[in-house]
């Protein structure tokens, strides 16, 4: 039996999706386990190329068990939308289990974070605007909705009066917005119910007895360490935990059962969104690096906004496979560089006179300069080479220094979208 953990060392998008669909080969449950459809997974594969945002990355596989868990912020209209496009690409139909305790998506969700933003002017948080920070404010007053109320429409009207009555204050005073209906919501919310109900049950009481059995199981993160509410570039984050730690939290799982942590990583940095960005990169240089970058270029797949992007970053890498609690990484990406002389690296930070290897706090991070060292590149197309042996001695050479100057030992290369892409050390 082995429980894993994939999830992300950095600001997201460091090519999770990919792990996970390689590794659900052999695994008898992949789960997600936090966050809605705010971020997404790229995956190539025999049948294209797909996007998915709230599916488990094992829905390719008909061996796997794909679990929504209670942890999960649950958009019905979202998820249904990526179910019906799996089966018009000719998808065999996956199977899918929801979890009767995750909590739900609403309408209001999504119109606060649009409101909110655009009251926010320059100073947003760079939201995708998915409804995320309200649902999950909700969540943790008491006033959000589980699935489980779906199915008792006199219940559900009643926690929806409950959930709107300080909404429509802010909605008239202070956004001067249309007011919400409780009985529109309930209205619109019990067919979708329905349309669930075949894939709902108690995914905790599943996922214990896949332990019991010693089965093989994928826990996928969303998004990377540097976006944990608690311990990322805070306010700038995302509002759930994307670390390894939450995984047994958000599944419902003793957290000693999680045995390994592969932690994504890419060998370059991107990022969606706001915040500090130490070792970000601008004009051509961006621009070509974000050209080359991906699998088509690097725009976030849930909101399509061009990635900010920069040189690999050992300080913030370092500091996320250390909250991670990585036992291997995978690193990501790393036949894009192949275009150039030298690849810089941050490898360390300067602030004000001093010069630091901790990862520090926001403020701080804001007046952080990179130390930059450049490495000698390959200056060769390395998308076909399958063996470790094989890569030019450059290329070793960055990989190296990389798992040095981190301190974490990395198993797995991608050198291209395709699943088969990659190289096993």
């Amino acid at each position: 039996m082995s429980v894993t953990a994939i999830v992300g060392g950095n600001w997201g998008d460091e090519g999770k999706g990919k792990m996970t669909d390689l590794l659900a080969k052999e695994a008898a449950y992949v789960v997600r386990f936090q966050g809605g459809n705010n971020a997404g997974h790229t995956i190539m594969n025999q049948y294209g190329k797909f996007q998915l945002h709230l599916l488990p990355s094992g829905v390719f596989y008909q061996n796997a068990t794909n679990i929504l868990a209670p942890g999960v912020a649950l958009n019905i209209k979202g998820f249904l939308d990526e179910y019906e496009h799996l089966m018009s690409r000719g998808v065999p139909a996956p199977q899918i289990k929801i979890s009767h305790r995750a909590q739900v998506i609403l309408p209001q969700h999504v119109l606060l974070d649009q409101y909110e933003e655009a009251r926010l002017g320059t100073k947003k948080f760079g939201s995708t605007q998915s409804g995320i920070a309200p649902f999950y404010a909700d969540k943790y007053s008491k006033i959000g909705i589980q699935v489980n109320d779906l199915f008792t429409p006199d219940r559900l009207l009643d926690k929806l009066e409950r959930n709107i009555e300080k909404k429509n204050v802010l909605l008239q005073h202070f956004y001067k917005q249309p007011l919400l209906e409780a009985e529109k919501i309930c209205d619109d919310l019990i067919p979708l119910g329905h349309r669930i109900k075949p894939f709902v049950c108690d995914t905790t009481k599943v996922m214990n007895e896949a332990i019991a059995q010693q089965k093989n199981i994928l826990m996928e993160g969303q998004l990377g360490a540097l976006k944990d509410p608690d311990h990322g570039i805070y306010p700038m984050t995302t509002s759930s935990s994307p670390l390894a730690g939450f995984s047994a939290i958000g599944a419902g799982i003793p957290a000693t059962s999680i045995q390994h942590v592969v932690t994504v990583v890419k060998a370059y940095s991107s990022c969606v969104g706001a915040g500090p960005f130490v070792s970000e990169i601008f004009g051509e240089e961006a621009a070509q690096l974000r050209h080359l970058g991906g699998d088509n270029g690097e725009y976030g797949a849930t909101t399509g906004r061009p990635r900010r992007m920069g040189w690999f970053d050992v300080v913030a890498t370092r500091y996320g496979c250390t909250l991670q609690g990585t036992t291997e990484v995978a690193l990501s990406l790393l036949d894009v560089l192949g275009y150039l002389e030298n690849i810089p690296v941050c490898t360390a930070y300067q602030i004000n006179d001093t010069i630091t290897q901790a990862f520090p706090v926001t403020h701080e991070l804001d007046l952080a300069k990179p130390v930059i060292e450049p490495l000698p590149g390959w200056q060769r197309d390395i998308s076909h080479i399958r063996s470790y042996t094989d890569l030019p001695m450059e290329a070793k050479n960055y990989v190296n220094y990389i798992e040095n100057a981190i301190g974490f030992p990395i198993k797995y290369i991608s050198v291209g979208p395709e699943r088969d892409a990659i190289i096993m050390r």
